[in-house]
């Protein structure tokens, strides 16, 4: 089997519906208050999962009832958790998510216990990296870590993958480590240390997120599809028309699709094809865990497609 190494967050997400997100200082009234898992390593956790790869985990929770849950969600999908510390320190994040009718949401978010994770927690799971094929980290964590952890695993000789979200300006560090960033569009702007509406074409920015060393931009535009950029040349891989329903947790789901389909072989096109429909497939559902798709779902919808 394939195996992906997630570089972990986990924050339990409480969510709650409004007709209209409001305005800055404005109360309305919601519905339909739920909890559900979050974070954006456990989201990736669990799809790639689904898609049938063998998934390690490296990540910090708390000492609590989230983050027994969280735990018990990581078995139950088939996870490994060898690499899961539980602390005493910080509780396990926590976000809090107000979604509204036309499928947009805000979110903010509590780190807790993934405050916590750093470079000794990689050091002491280095095992569960050396025994993947991909290494894919994200930035609910701290960003020392997640690249410290992307530095090791390329000395390893592994393809590593950042997904540089939650955004931070990115373009003073050296990643030369990266072999893809995975930004949409916002986060690509703010990566290279500009306003999210700033003037620029996606080949603009790409370029000026390529002179970090890392070697290829996979840009995400939503509907529009998804750019990959190298220093070369850049194309373009079109998205499957679906009726969005949530957006919430998409982009988590391309990076576990992006990363499944690398470690599967599939060649950088097909594998950025094979996450677009994956993602589309999130996106009729609400929430994130609960829309994530297995594989079977996934070759039976592109082969409806096809």
């Amino acid at each position: 089997m394939n195996t992906v190494c997630i570089i972990g967050s986990y924050a339990k997400a409480l969510v709650m519906t409004v007709d209209r997100i409001p305005l800055v200082g404005e109360t309305l009234l919601g519905y339909d208050y739920r909890e559900t898992y979050g974070g954006k390593g456990s989201d990736m956790a669990v799809q790639a999962a689904r898609l049938r790869a063998t998934v390690n985990y490296i990540g910090v929770v708390g000492e609590d009832n989230f983050g027994t849950e969280f735990i018990r969600l990581m078995k139950a999908e088939g996870v490994t958790t060898d690499g899961i510390r539980v602390t005493t320190e910080k509780p396990t994040g926590v976000g809090f998510i107000v979604k509204d009718k036309q499928a947009q949401n805000v979110i903010v978010v509590d780190k807790g216990a993934n405050e916590l994770f750093g470079p000794d927690d990689i050091d002491k799971h280095s095992a569960l990296m050396e025994a993947a094929d991909i290494v894919l980290a994200q930035l609910e964590i701290p960003v020392d870590t997640a690249l410290y952890a992307l530095k090791r695993a390329k000395k390893m000789g592994k393809t590593t993958v950042l997904n540089p979200a939650p955004a931070i300006d990115l373009s003073r560090y050296d990643l030369s480590f990266v072999d893809m960033i995975t930004p949409n569009e916002t986060e690509a702007r703010v990566a290279i240390g500009e306003r999210p509406e700033v003037a620029m074409t996606h080949r603009e920015v790409a370029e000026i997120l390529l002179k970090t060393g890392c070697g290829k931009v996979i840009m995400t535009l939503g509907g529009n599809g998804v750019d990959i950029h190298s220093s070369e040349a850049s194309r373009h891989v079109d998205c499957y028309k679906i009726d969005v329903v949530d957006s919430n947790g998409a982009g988590d789901s391309f990076n576990a699709a992006l990363c499944v389909g690398l470690a599967a072989r599939k060649n950088l096109t097909d594998a950025v094809a094979y996450a677009n429909a994956v993602a589309g497939l999130c996106c009729t559902k609400w929430e994130t865990v609960p829309s994530y798709h297995t594989a079977a779902e996934v070759e039976s919808f592109i082969k409806k497609q096809s």
